[in-house]
């Protein structure tokens, strides 16, 4: 694959579309259900720092009327998805369950847990999967530390930003030239420290360093003190399925030490977790 970077069309971002106008191109379609991708927009307008919101917030977040999320509410709320206060709402556990059945189905996800735990316990530290959604990274296995080396909490289903994750990197690498190259016209891009390689060309040029070397470390990029490795994991045809990953402190492990001592072990893991896979096909 050609190094030299594709001119690149817009840096802009586009317009923001809101649930509610994506929800009204389908209004044609006598088979799509407006009241249900109402429900999940409700869902879905709910984050880990709102987890607590009006009526008038959601309709705001997600341009649906006031009386349309009301009636999503309270239907959520009958189901024992949602719980109100009686000015804000908020998500119950029950809605973990939506997403159980991915995660409970997919080969993935369950054959990945023993190799992250084994790879907790060799290294001490945090290890994680996830996969590629939009522009984001999305955990799909976790197996955790007790000292915990971000301010976010991180859990299964949990979402960082694909540009400044070694995760994300890895998953960015590996699409075409003109998926790329889509991400990097689109994407919003913001310093998270002083490191964060935040533009289009600096972005595209350590893709192209992940892209041959095949794996990835990022220092200090989404929070300061955290350093983390990254390596893919296969799908049967050789195709870039996940990415794993292993976090730790800077002050506790330098680059040098991620690639000598944690990046064999990485590595052997991906390799075992994907011959797994193929066998799992």
């Amino acid at each position: 694959m050609s190094e030299s970077r594709p001119p690149l069309t817009s840096l802009a971002p586009p317009p923001y579309v809101s649930p509610a106008k994506r929800i009204e191109e389908f209004a044609g379609d006598p088979n799509f259900m407006t009241s249900l991708a109402r429900g999940l927009a409700v869902i879905n307008a709910f984050q880990e720092r709102k987890r607590h919101l009006t009526i008038a917030q959601i309709s705001h977040r997600t341009e649906i009327p006031r009386a349309a999320v009301r009636r999503c509410l309270y239907s959520l709320m009958k189901l024992g998805y949602v719980t109100t206060d009686g000015r804000t709402y908020s998500l119950l556990p029950k809605v973990l369950t939506l997403g159980h059945a991915y995660l409970s189905s997919t080969p993935l996800a369950v054959s990945a847990q023993p190799f992250l735990d084994r790879l907790s316990e060799q290294l001490h530290e945090a290890c994680n999967l996830a996969t590629l959604e939009g522009e984001q990274v999305l955990y799909l296995a976790r197996s955790a530390i007790p000292q915990r080396l971000i301010s976010v909490d991180l859990s299964v289903g949990s979402r960082l930003p694909a540009y400044c994750t070694s995760m994300g990197r890895i998953l960015l690498a590996a699409l075409d030239d003109d998926q790329l190259q889509d991400y990097l016209a689109h994407a919003e891009m913001q310093p998270k420290t002083s490191r964060t390689l935040h533009t289009p060309e600096a972005l595209w040029e350590c893709l192209q360093r992940v892209r041959h070397q095949g794996w990835c470390i990022v220092d200090q990029e989404l929070e300061q003190g955290l350093r983390s490795l990254a390596v893919p994991v296969y799908d049967s045809a050789g195709h870039v399925l996940a990415a794993m990953n292993i976090s730790t402190h800077a002050g506790r492990v330098p680059v040098a030490e991620l690639e000598k001592r944690y990046l064999p072990l990485m590595l052997s893991a991906s390799r075992e977790l994907s011959g797994q896979l193929f066998r799992a096909v």
